[in-house]
């Protein structure tokens, strides 16, 4: 009920002694108290009741009404009992906290008024309660034509007065009623979700984010989740691939009888996700069959033929594609604890689609294959230019790539690095490989490869969530993911070890120092101008690395040494 309910109702006989603009707030309750401290039984939206036995002097109403307003109860109502006219000094402390005085007349029993509010508040609980279930058994009874998501997050609203959204593992809008979150906010929410799912914390997490307070929910399709005793694999996979509600409230705040229905509403969304998933299905398999006709050497022929069943499909409307690019993923656990192809095929479906993309539909032209531990995705892309469409199967360049256009590695992961590495923990690791775009049949294969490479790639880079493209496969780099670990110790501890025991003895900077003169491709002017030194401090500097290293940092091979030794350190 609202505050102004109160002054609506003549038997209760209450005037307004300030606050009027605050007579919209919610009362959840109510209590009687004369004591001078009363915070530590309140939990919020009361109306407490008093009459004044505590106020021995003015100078005690401020106090008081301040532990009040901490506590975040929703209004004051004084007795005239006890004093006769409440006194100036507790209506002057409720003005300036802005908490709502109302004066009790001495005929009015606060029996009288605690009864009325626990009525009203017990009646509306029970009414939204009921027009809740009447909806949700309408819902439930409608089938996969019922509406979808948004029309169980529109009953929310409606009925309950709560905004909700359904986000993807990453934090992406699947569905929305009302005005979107803020910018980032989807992210940080999913981020915040999977780190206390991770954490082993129980649902629903609870989240303040930019003054807010969120509810997160998970939504487990129904046959997906693991039983209470599984084993922690499945635990950790399954919080990288549920779905999650957001509620804009508080659960905290709710009785038994709310939280059991939220989660019958991610009962009926689990629904819809289930339905997404066999839609998805089709997909899946078109993917799987071009993959294994193109990792077995089947004819070009033969593989342009399927990809003419599986372009209708992937680009509906849209006539075939000319250009075909190859993103592969893998998902790695501490300990290598068994095969994890299934959640990176879920994550890189995910990846794949624009991260402003809303809505269920927005990944039906990603078809994703998973073989053993590794997700492999076949992504169509349209031609800019109509004249350049084809059917895919022709035998000229092969792996000849289709222009500057196409995926980015780097673009991919933006938005989607922080949720995931909270998913992933302190345990595990998701690597990412994108080939370049191929116009042919043929150049599939040769695609399949170079995005196997280019994630082992970012296998060799430090955290969690790493990524590289087709272009990093003409530098050095390549070779980096292929020199075993000791060898890669040894060579960087021989000469980097000396540098940094320095440092840390004489904050002497030596190894920054070196990767700034290597940037600057040895030009002394360059190098001092970047550090802000002294060319003078800048040689003495070269010439203690040299000293320590017993290397010359004037010959190629020394630079290329320390090159290396810094990339792989």
């Amino acid at each position: 009920m609202r505050l102004r309910a109160l002054l609506e109702t003549d038997a209760l006989g209450l005037r307004l002694l300030g606050g009027q603009d605050e007579l919209d707030r919610t009362v959840r309750g109510v209590m009687t108290t004369d004591l001078r401290d009363p915070s530590r039984y309140l939990s919020g939206g009361e109306l407490v009741l008093t009459g004044l036995a505590w106020r021995r002097t003015p100078e005690d109403s401020e106090p008081f009404v301040r532990l009040l307003a901490g506590a975040g109860v929703a209004g004051l109502a004084a007795g005239e009992a006890e004093l006769g006219a409440i006194p100036d000094d507790l209506v002057g402390a409720c003005a300036r906290h802005r908490l709502p005085l109302f004066a009790v007349h001495e005929t009015v029993a606060f029996a009288s008024i605690t009864e009325y509010v626990v009525r009203q508040v017990s009646g509306e609980r029970a009414g939204d309660l009921a027009a809740v279930v009447d909806r949700h058994r309408r819902l439930m009874t409608s089938g996969p034509a019922g509406g979808g998501p948004e029309v169980v997050l529109d009953l929310l609203g409606t009925d309950l007065d709560m905004r909700a959204w359904v986000l993807s593992p990453t934090g992406r809008r699947i569905a929305g009623a009302g005005e979107p979150l803020s910018t980032g906010a989807g992210a940080a929410l999913a981020a915040e979700h999977l780190a206390a799912t991770r954490g082993g914390r129980r649902a629903p997490h609870r989240v303040a984010l930019g003054g807010t307070t969120y509810s997160l929910f998970p939504v487990r399709v129904p046959g997906h989740a693991a039983s209470p005793g599984g084993q922690a694999g499945e635990l950790r996979e399954r919080a990288l691939s549920d779905w999650l509600l957001a509620v804009e409230a508080d659960a905290g705040e709710w009785g038994a009888p709310r939280l059991d229905l939220l989660q019958g509403v991610t009962q009926l969304i689990a629904v819809e996700r289930d339905r997404r998933d066999a839609a998805r299905t089709v997909r899946r398999r078109l993917a799987q069959e071009i993959l294994e006709l193109v990792q077995s050497g089947a004819p070009p022929a033969e593989i342009a033929a399927r990809l003419r069943v599986a372009a209708p499909v992937l680009l509906p409307g849209r006539g075939t594609a000319p250009h075909w690019q190859i993103v592969v993923a893998r998902v790695d656990w501490d300990g290598g604890e068994g095969e994890s192809g299934a959640v990176a095929q879920s994550l890189l479906e995910e990846i794949l689609v624009d991260p402003v993309a809303a809505g269920l539909e927005s990944g039906d032209r990603i078809a994703v294959a998973h073989t053993g531990g590794e997700a492999i995705a076949l992504v169509p892309m349209p031609a800019a230019d109509p004249t350049e469409e084809g059917d895919g199967a022709g035998a000229g360049e092969g792996t000849e790539a289709a222009g500057p256009g196409g995926l980015q590695a780097d673009v991919l992961l933006a938005a989607v690095r922080d949720p995931l590495t909270a998913g992933l923990a302190d345990d595990g690791r998701l690597t990412l490989g994108v080939s370049a775009p191929v116009q042919s049949a043929e150049g599939l294969r040769g695609a399949l490869e170079e995005a196997r490479h280019a994630r082992r790639v970012a296998a060799a880079r430090p955290g969690r969530v790493c990524a590289a493209g087709h272009h990093e496969l003409a530098s050095h780099v390549l070779l980096l993911p292929f020199v075993p670990d000791d060898v890669r110790r040894a060579f960087t501890a021989r000469l980097l070890d000396p540098l940094r025991d320095y440092d840390r003895r004489h904050r002497a900077e030596l190894v920054p120092t070196l990767e700034a003169f290597l940037d600057c491709d040895g030009s002394w002017t360059r190098c001092a101008a970047r550090l802000h030194l002294h060319v003078n401090t800048l040689r003495y500097r070269v010439g203690r690395i040299e000293q320590l290293t017993g290397r010359d940092l004037s010959r190629l091979e020394d630079k290329l040494d320390f090159f290396l030794a810094l990339r792989m350190s």
